[in-house]
């Protein structure tokens, strides 16, 4: 009897937990650690003309890096028929983000960009960056389910734009900066981050809608997050960049086709060792002439 009331209360402990991280107000801190490390890559993807090129192109740096700021806003009204000009709505995330690309790119000494260098403050930032992308993925997949309650498919991909946009609009980002490179993009190469999104929608969806997983939702999303989080962690501190790919060869390898390419190159491969061998097998009209 203790036990099953102590699991009862351990459960009821998650769920409040759950419910008051659902319930957390992602503005300002939650937004400045996501908006700093976003701003982050850009310049690290500039690389060493990021100095010259903010400084002669101070306007295209500041739209690429509002392009990835809300690259996960501006790709799912794109897949929702709505205003792409939505992102802009808010004038307070606007200043925010412009404050933060204004640190990054113009700090004396650098000395922002070099502080979210630092192992621990990277880490604090990263944590407080998966908070955002928990939000954004639950508030994709509920604000989709409204507008299309009967199709799961877009629930799915409006959840997972919401948390890994940036990847999917990182060419057009590009294509602002002067640069073109349409082999990188997350429908050719996806990242960690979409996959994880990926599984997240999908589990809220469930969560939502199927008798499948039948979970109170705000310990559901507590898991989503403790998921996002591990992930995140693994990457950063022991560089595990591909989890899934032991599943994803397995799966193509049943599922795409690998099967039979494996079993057509061994037909083929057997063939032709039993043609060298009819070709280095001597005739008997040879043997007796000898």
């Amino acid at each position: 009897m203790l036990g099953v009331d102590v699991g009862s209360v351990d459960q009821a402990t998650l769920i409040a937990y759950g419910a008051w991280i659902h319930r957390l107000k992602m503005y300002p801190y939650f937004d400045t650690a996501h908006y700093l490390l976003v701003t982050c890559e850009i310049r690290d993807e500039m690389s060493s003309a990021a100095g010259m090129f903010s400084r002669k192109h101070p306007l295209s740096c500041w739209l690429s890096t509002m392009l990835m700021c809300f690259a996960d806003a501006f790709l799912a009204s794109f897949l929702l028929g709505e205003p792409l000009i939505t992102p802009f709505k808010r004038h307070d995330d606007i200043l925010l983000a412009t404050l933060i690309w204004y640190l990054v790119f113009y700090a004396p000494f650098d000395a922002v960009y070099k502080l979210t260098k630092i192992t621990p403050v990277k880490v604090v930032l990263s944590i407080l960056k998966e908070f955002k992308r928990a939000h954004k993925v639950a508030q994709g997949v509920s604000h989709a389910a409204k507008l299309y309650p009967h199709s799961y498919l877009v629930q799915i991909l409006v959840g997972t734009a919401k948390g890994a946009g940036t990847g999917v609009v990182r060419p057009i980002e590009q294509f602002v900066r002067g640069v073109w490179m349409p082999t990188h993009n997350e429908l050719l190469r996806p990242s960690l981050y979409t996959k994880v999104c990926l599984i997240a929608s999908t589990l809220l969806v469930l969560e939502a809608n199927s008798t499948f997983l039948n979970a109170p939702h705000d310990l559901v999303y507590l898991g989503m997050l403790g998921f996002l989080l591990y992930f995140k962690l693994a990457y950063l501190l022991f560089h595990v960049s591909e989890p899934f790919a032991p599943f994803e060869n397995l799966f193509c390898a049943v599922a795409m086709g690998g099967i039979w390419d494996a079993l057509s190159r061994a037909i083929a491969a057997s063939r032709e060792r039993k043609l060298a061998n009819k070709d280095t097998v001597p005739l008997p009209s040879d043997k007796k002439e000898q």
